[in-house]
C-alpha cells in the first residue's frame, strides 16, 4: 500500500467530505480518508484512495495519516443540533480540530483547507445577506454545534496568525444534494416535507445550496484561496415557505398550509431533545433549531465568486437531486411517478 498521497481527507464519510472526495478524484488527485472505525466507507473504495482509520480526538492516531501528504482537507464534523452531548460535540469540532492542525504543522502539510459554517457568522437583523466581515460572537451563538463552530474557527484563525498555519477556510451555508446518507438535519427536514410529515411550519430563510458546488468551491479554494481568509460558499437565498412549496410541487403533494411563530413549536423541540437524550438519534425538532427559525439566515457568496471563481448553480437543481436520491434509496415513497431532470 502506498504510504504517501496527495490530500488528507477528513470526513469523507460525511455528506460533505463524500462530495469533496469525488472531486478530488475527479482532478486527478491521490486522496488518503481519515475514517473512524465505526464509520461505513466501504462504498467510497475506488482508485487513488487510501483509508486510514483514526479518531480527531486522539492525536496519536493522526500522525500515520498526515505523513506524506501535501494538502489536507478537514471536512470532518460533529454535525447535530441538539444539545444533549454537548462534550461530545466539543470533543471533535474542537479539541479534534486542534489535534489535527497540530499534526499538520508537524508533518509540513504545504496548504490546508478548513471547512468551517456559515454557523460562525451573524445574521443581518434587516434579513439582507450576511457577508464573511460579519463575525458571530461566542455568547451570541444558538446551541452546542454553532457554540463549537465560532471556537473551533477562531482556534484555526489564532494559528495561522501567531503559528504560521497554512490554512484557508470554507464557510458553506446549507447544503442539500444527492449521497447524504445518514442524512443530514436538512436533509431529514426534506424527507418529512416530501413525505407529508410536516402539517405545520415556522417560516424562517435560508441559504440553500448544491453540496457538488460546495465541494468545487473547496478545491478553488485550495488553488486560488488565501491564507487566513474566509470564503462563504453558499447558494440562493430563499424563504422555508417557498422551499416548502418547491418541494411540494416536486413530489406532487399539497404544500403544508399552516405557519406558526417560533415559539409555538418549543414544545415539539423539548419533545425532541428528550427524545435525543434517549436514544441518541438526533430529532426533526430541536431546541436549537426552533431558536435559530428566529432569524433569516441569508448569506452572500460574492467574495468567492470573485476571488474563487465559485459559481453555484440554482437551488432548484439541488432540491430536484435531493429528492430524487432519497427516493431511490428508500427514504421517501414519492406519492406519483416523478420525472426529474439531470443536474450538471
Amino acid at each position: 500500500m502506498r504510504k504517501s498521497a496527495d490530500v488528507l481527507l477528513t470526513g469523507a464519510s460525511g455528506f460533505v467530505g463524500s462530495a469533496v472526495l469525488r472531486q478530488l478524484r475527479r482532478h486527478g488527485l491521490t486522496v488518503k480518508a481519515l475514517v473512524r472505525p465505526a464509520s461505513r466507507y466501504r462504498d467510497l473504495t475506488g482508485a487513488d484512495v487510501q483509508f486510514v482509520e483514526g479518531d480527531l480526538r486522539e492525536r496519536s492516531s493522526l500522525a500515520a495519516a498526515c505523513n506524506g501528504c501535501r494538502y489536507l482537507f478537514h471536512v470532518a464534523a460533529d454535525y447535530r443540533l441538539s444539545g444533549w452531548d454537548k462534550a461530545g460535540i466539543f470533543a471533535t469540532n474542537v479539541a479534534g480540530t486542534r489535534n489535527l492542525m497540530e499534526e499538520a504543522m508537524r508533518s509540513g502539510i504545504e496548504r490546508i483547507v478548513y471547512t468551517s459554517s456559515v454557523a460562525t457568522l451573524q445574521c443581518r437583523q434587516d434579513g439582507g445577506s450576511a457577508d464573511e466581515e460579519a463575525s458571530l460572537s461566542l455568547q451570541h451563538a444558538i446551541g452546542a454545534y454553532k457554540q463549537s463552530k465560532v471556537v473551533a474557527e477562531q482556534l484555526v484563525l489564532d494559528m495561522v496568525r501567531n503559528r504560521g498555519l497554512p490554512a484557508t477556510i470554507v464557510n458553506p451555508s446549507t447544503p442539500i444534494g444527492p449521497r447524504d446518507i445518514k442524512p443530514t438535519p436538512t436533509g431529514r427536514i426534506i424527507i418529512a416535507a416530501a413525505s407529508g410529515r410536516m402539517p405545520v411550519f415556522v417560516d424562517t430563510g435560508l441559504n440553500l445550496v448544491h453540496v457538488d458546488d460546495v465541494a468545487r468551491g473547496h478545491l478553488a479554494a485550495l488553488r486560488r484561496g488565501g491564507v487566513g481568509e474566509r470564503y462563504i460558499l453558499g447558494g440562493e437565498n430563499i424563504s422555508f415557505s417557498l422551499m416548502l412549496a418547491e418541494i411540494a410541487a416536486l413530489v406532487g403533494r399539497s404544500c403544508p398550509k399552516y405557519r406558526i411563530p417560533w415559539y409555538a413549536a418549543a414544545p415539539a423541540a423539548l419533545a425532541g431533545e428528550v427524545q435525543a437524550f434517549l436514544t441518541g438519534n438526533e430529532p426533526l425538532a430541536s431546541w436549537a433549531g426552533v431558536r435559530l427559525a428566529k432569524y433569516k439566515m441569508f448569506f452572500t457568496s460574492k467574495k468567492a465568486e470573485q476571488e474563487l471563481g465559485y459559481r453555484p448553480r440554482p437551488h432548484a437543481e439541488a432540491l430536484n437531486d435531493a429528492i430524487a436520491w432519497f427516493g431511490a434509496h428508500g427514504h421517501l415513497r414519492l406519492p406519483t411517478p416523478v420525472q426529474f431532470g439531470v443536474s450538471r
